[in-house]
């Protein structure tokens, strides 16, 4: 009898191990993707160190990819975890602040002096805010809509300026311009304006017809230019925070804060 009870406990413990070893093997496809994120990240400051800003701006979309889909894989293989969380607000942090930053100041911003240096600066700092305040607040806000611009949506308004401009130098005025537009897309990061988030659209859902259609035409529509079309839905997209608040007015923020998941900023 003993040695059945020792036989049945051996057994029971190289169950529990096969199973810890799958728990583990989860947990790391999100981490990998989230190491892919902060690759690209990496990637980007060392094109831009070369000069090569379009290739940069390139690597910024990728990271904007691998950020979305690590999110997406942990939650629907149930594999969140508060390390996903904070390993990935500090991929984000490098991919989404300072690569970004580093790539508008060397590409249009280095010529302009200390206020030029300063946005670029500033930009990482409010992408760092973003996303300390986005963990406070997640699952207490409406999961419809982002507070204060995205992180890599904000990316992906430097990226889409740099690609729309051809990685050529620009003119003084056009950099100018991109100093203040820096500026203003790091504040929209931290302001209190109401994105839509695009997380409650039932895309594995059945859709009409003319649904279908009208994604496949704008597709298309973008195809065509897509230098141009994707600095302007960019573009479009930081500017209907503050839009939307003129349209509907304003809502109060919430004022507590719950044990955060892994999601994407």
């Amino acid at each position: 009898m003993i040695r059945r009870r020792h036989g049945k406990a051996a057994r029971r413990r190289r169950w529990e191990g096969l199973r810890e070893k799958r728990s583990r093997s989860i947990f790391l496809l999100p981490s990998l993707l989230t190491t892919a994120n902060l690759f690209c990240g990496f990637l980007a400051m060392l094109l831009t160190v070369q000069g090569r800003y379009v290739d940069a701006a390139v690597a910024i979309f990728v990271a904007m990819v691998m950020d979305l889909l690590d999110g997406r894989v942990a939650r629907l293989m149930k594999a969140t975890s508060q390390f996903g969380v904070e390993y990935d607000s500090l991929a984000d942090v490098v991919s989404f602040g300072v690569a970004p930053a580093f790539l508008v100041y060397a590409f249009a911003l280095s010529g302009l002096g200390r206020p030029a240096w300063f946005a670029a600066f500033l930009f990482v700092i409010c992408a760092a805010l973003r996303l300390a305040r986005f963990n406070v607040y997640t699952g207490v806000t409406d999961k419809r809509y982002f507070i204060g611009l995205s992180t890599p949506a904000a990316s992906g308004v430097v990226g889409a300026t740099v690609i729309f401009l051809q990685g050529a130098p620009p003119p003084h005025g056009v950099a100018v311009a991109l100093a203040i537009g820096t500026y203003l897309v790091a504040l929209l990061m931290v302001s209190t304006f109401k994105y839509w988030s695009f997380k409650e659209v039932g895309w594995a859902q059945r859709h009409p017809a003319q649904t279908l259609l009208v994604v496949v035409l704008g597709v298309m529509i973008v195809a065509t230019n897509p230098e141009l079309f994707l600095f302007i839905i960019l573009t479009g997209y930081a500017v209907s925070g503050p839009v939307r608040r003129v349209v509907v007015g304003h809502t109060p923020a919430p004022e507590t804060a719950v044990t955060p998941l892994k999601d994407t900023p």
